[in-house]
Formats: C-alpha cells, sequence, structure tokens
C-alpha cells in the first residue's frame, strides 16, 4: 500500500472494523495485513483464506488490480464472498452483509436471531428470554 493510506471504518456482523485502505478512483483498496488482522481474510495463492478455509478466486485482477502496492478491493472482496456490500468511499465507511447462503441456513431453523429492545418503560427485553412462548411482535415505521 502507499502512503496516502487511511483509517476506512468497516462494519461487518454487526462489529466495526478500522482496517488501513486507500480509496482512489472509487475503489477502496484494503491493506491485506490490515484486511488479516481486522477482518480474518488473507489473499494467498490458492483463494482468500480464513483460518483452514479458503475461497477460491476467479478474477485475481479485480481482486488486487495493482501488483504494485497489492491493495484488496472491497467490492471484489465481497463478490469473492458472495456477500452484500454498501459502500460509501467518500465517507470511508462500509457494511459488509451476511451471504445470501448463511441467511437461508437461518431461515431454515425457523429461528428468530436473538435481540434486545425496550419496553414503553425502558426495560429491556432479549427475544431469547421467550424461547419456546409465542411472542407478537409489533414493528412501526414512520417512512
Amino acid at each position: 500500500m502507499s502512503a496516502s493510506a487511511e483509517v476506512f471504518r468497516l462494519i461487518d456482523d454487526g462489529q466495526e472494523v478500522s482496517l488501513a485502505a486507500e480509496v482512489r478512483d472509487g475503489r477502496v483498496l484494503i491493506d491485506p495485513d490490515s484486511l488479516k488482522s481486522g477482518l480474518g481474510w488473507e489473499l494467498k495463492p490458492e483463494g482468500l483464506c480464513k483460518d483452514a478455509a479458503c475461497v477460491p478466486v476467479r478474477d485475481r485482477e479485480a481482486l488486487v488490480p495493482s501488483a504494485e502496492d497489492a491493495g484488496v478491493d472491497l467490492a471484489a472482496f465481497a463478490s469473492a464472498l458472495g456477500r452484500p456490500l454498501a459502500l460509501d468511499p467518500a465517507a470511508r465507511v462500509a457494511a459488509l452483509g451476511v451471504a445470501a447462503g448463511e441467511r437461508a441456513a437461518q431461515l431454515w431453523t425457523l429461528e428468530a436471531p436473538d435481540f434486545e429492545l425496550p419496553d414503553l418503560d425502558g426495560q429491556l427485553h432479549r427475544l431469547s428470554q421467550h424461547r419456546g412462548k409465542k411472542v407478537l411482535l409489533v414493528a412501526y415505521a414512520s417512512w
């Protein structure tokens, strides 16, 4: 990476991660060391690897557009993993979504993910506190 790499905020699985990245021509290039330390992924000859699992990369040039600085393109990274990406390069922030296969597996269990919300009195309640019971959730949005 070049000396112009700055902090880029990425939300991955609900956790905010700060990565060293450079924004160039509308593309976000993540420092490979930062990709490993922040997200646990590493670019190897066999593909993108996290621990012992590797995902083959068909278009390596899209993933690493310049051999000189070896920055990993964030959009190509998300695409290679099959994960949706919401990206604002100007604000230096992005959100990496869950892969469709993972969402489908969660839906298949018919079990809602756990979350915590306050009631009208401000007392917090977790969905997991009510497992095995019938629960009515009412959602409202002003838009």
